[in-house]
């Protein structure tokens, strides 16, 4: 009688588990992103990892698991694949070092953390993770926050970890043209500007993120990046800034962004979104389409956001040509994609 009775519990459980609703997004950068720029190698290359990171992070929500793990889970493939902008694909600054950002949040209690400007953590959304659950702080910088990962026992490196060519070669153009760039830029112009340097108008963003809601009705997102190629005086861009490039609040939705850091901080872009959608009553598409394809458009800020609310409702709405995206949910629906046009 007691086996049958368990029997019928873990049937019940399971039923009821395939009934809950779970789904994740992700993103690799935004930006000038297009067909004629990407051969068909590199296409299958980028959207090979982009599968292999959506399927990390199901894995974790489809046996039961939590949003913030389906999180870490997806921006681990990102951080360790040189193709993204972010961790082992750092690019490099006016000083030919690799700073890298994170940040992390939980929907279910408003709680985040961050990292900023480190050199050493092989996993910046790992470190992020430990600030908010192993600290009483929300954002670290710098030494510091290596300091505090090495006290906690988290992987370190050596900078060489985090070397390509590729964006070495980046750099190297970018100082010859005496500007800052956004990620892996190959044809760029000059930008008008009042500043010390100036930032070219053909660019991409490389950073990543991802956005999760699990079978237990939880949120969260997170964001990773290496900044901008060529950033001068430790630069901080969005990606760990709680409410400008990561957001989450089970009330409303989860926002990781990508884009011109400087525009989404002011603009407090991921926590807009949110707001808009509790105080004004608008669907995740409608303030999504709201903050990046008219405020920020207004503004002159380029990129995007993937979002997803707590009915697992998808929306990740972009004002550049591309952004590196895709999505997967319970139901067995399935998308990644690049171009605009996808």
């Amino acid at each position: 009688m007691k086996k049958l009775v368990v029997f019928f519990f873990l049937l019940l459980s399971g039923s009821l588990m395939a009934q809950q609703k779970f789904a994740l997004a992700i993103h690799g950068g935004a930006g000038t992103i297009t067909r004629d720029r990407m051969t068909a190698e590199q296409e299958k290359e980028y959207k090979d990892k982009l599968e292999e990171s959506l399927n990390a992070g199901y894995a974790v929500l489809e046996k039961g698991g939590s949003a913030l793990d389906a999180v870490g889970a997806a921006i681990h493939v990102m951080e360790e694949s040189p193709l993204f902008n972010a961790a082992k694909g750092a690019v490099f600054t006016h000083e030919g070092r690799n700073e890298m950002d994170a940040s992390i949040m939980n929907g279910k209690d408003l709680n985040a953390g961050a990292v900023a400007g480190v050199r050493h953590i092989k996993s910046p959304i790992d470190a992020a993770r430990a600030v908010m659950e192993k600290s009483d702080h929300v954002m670290l910088a710098g030494d510091g926050a290596e300091e505090f990962a090495e006290t906690i026992g988290l992987e370190m490196v050596d900078t060489s970890y985090f070397y390509t060519d590729r964006r070495w070669k980046s750099l190297q153009n970018a100082l010859k043209k005496e500007k800052v760039e956004l990620d892996h830029d190959e044809k760029s112009t000059e930008k008008k500007s009042s500043s010390i340097y100036s930032v070219p108008e053909d660019y991409k963003f490389g950073t990543v993120g991802c956005v999760a809601l699990d079978a237990e009705g939880n949120l969260a997102a997170g964001t990773s990046t290496g900044g901008m190629t060529n950033k001068r005086w430790k630069r901080i861009g969005d990606s760990p800034v709680i409410g400008a490039g990561t957001y989450a609040n089970n009330a409303t939705c989860a926002v990781s962004a990508t884009g011109h850091g400087e525009y989404f901080i002011r603009s407090v872009v991921a926590y807009d979104i949110s707001a808009l959608m509790e105080y004004k009553g608008l669907s995740l598409r409608q303030a999504g389409d709201e903050v990046v394809m008219k405020k920020l458009v207004e503004r002159g800020g380029d990129g995007g956001v993937i979002s997803i609310d707590s009915e697992g409702n998808i929306h990740m709405p972009f004002n550049t040509k591309g952004m590196y995206r895709g999505y997967k949910k319970s139901t067995g629906e399935m998308k990644i994609a690049i171009y605009s046009e996808d």
